[in-house]
């Protein structure tokens, strides 16, 4: 299934949202000396490095070109143990699935409880205000459940999960080591801030909009300040820029605040080059607009 629904994705949804300044991925490269992503199209998928571990956030598509971009970065696919999932989607476990080339078919899983149910038939995928059924996803890899609220470790590296339902019933969050909020589809950064993620794609926009609140909360509670580090529109580590308008939904059918950094076709990858991706440092959404 991910391969035909990547070439879906590819093919149509770049035509859908060209111009629309919906989808503004980081180009391959590194955050900073932990966090390194990689270039998708439209998606970004994570690496965390500490020590002689290196942890995977999120699966991406299934895409021809991630071993070639991780080599840039210099992480080996082979080095890849563990991987934490946000959530199901295509975008975000397409190098796990049944039909991808197998780069990680060693790697343990880390999912949400609730969000296993997808994998297992129980639930069916539904988007665009439910009007559509996804295929059911298939993973063959090995697999941990998590509980909201879980704190689990590798090696020497601490993971906060926290469950934030709307875009996916199970969606999950997870804060590494206390620094670094891995939010995969829950917020949208815009130019003027973050809103709760794309409406059409979520299962329940009300339930996306509270799941929001709470989660601040919880961060708040906690005392953490972190990198807050989208699937597909870049990072922050501006606490009231991330939750700007948590109460509100990005809706690809709404006018939003320009954002002059915003590509016309997220998917046109022509400026995400290993030169580049060796050139310094990524740089956060709210830096782009403050110098702007």
């Amino acid at each position: 299934m991910s391969k035909r629904a990547t070439e879906f994705q590819k093919k149509e949804m770049s035509r859908m949202y060209r111009g629309k300044e919906i989808f503004k991925p980081l180009n391959t490269g590194w955050i900073d000396g932990n966090v390194a992503c990689v270039r998708e199209w439209v998606a970004n998928i994570f690496f965390y490095r500490k020590g002689d571990t290196t942890i995977m956030i999120d699966a991406g598509y299934n895409y021809e070109r991630l071993e070639e971009k991780m080599g840039w970065l210099g992480i080996d696919p082979k080095s890849i143990r563990h991987i934490l999932i946000t959530h199901q989607d295509t975008d975000h476990v397409g190098a796990v699935e049944e039909d991808s080339p197998g780069l990680f078919k060693k790697a343990k899983l880390y999912i949400g409880e609730v969000e296993n149910r997808y994998l297992t038939g129980k639930v069916r995928r539904k988007v665009i205000y439910h009007l559509y059924k996804l295929p059911q996803v298939t993973i063959h890899n090995r697999k941990q459940l998590l509980k909201d609220g879980e704190t689990l470790r590798i090696g020497d590296i601490k993971i906060k999960c926290f469950l934030v339902p709307g875009h996916t019933w199970g969606h999950m969050v997870y804060l590494v080591d206390d620094r670094y909020l891995f939010t995969g589809d829950t917020l949208w950064f815009g130019a003027d801030g973050g809103y709760s993620f794309i409406s059409t794609l979520a299962e329940n926009n009300k339930l996306a909009i509270r799941s929001l609140a709470i989660l601040e909360a919880k961060l708040k509670k906690l005392g953490a300040r972190p990198l807050f580090i989208t699937g597909h529109t870049g990072w922050t580590d501006d606490f009231a820029f991330a939750f700007a308008h948590k109460d509100k939904l990005c809706s690809p059918f709404r006018k939003r605040v320009h954002d002059p950094n915003a590509p016309y076709d997220a998917y046109d990858e022509s400026d995400d080059t290993e030169a580049n991706a060796k050139n310094g440092f990524l740089r956060g959404v709210e830096i782009e607009i403050i110098d702007k």
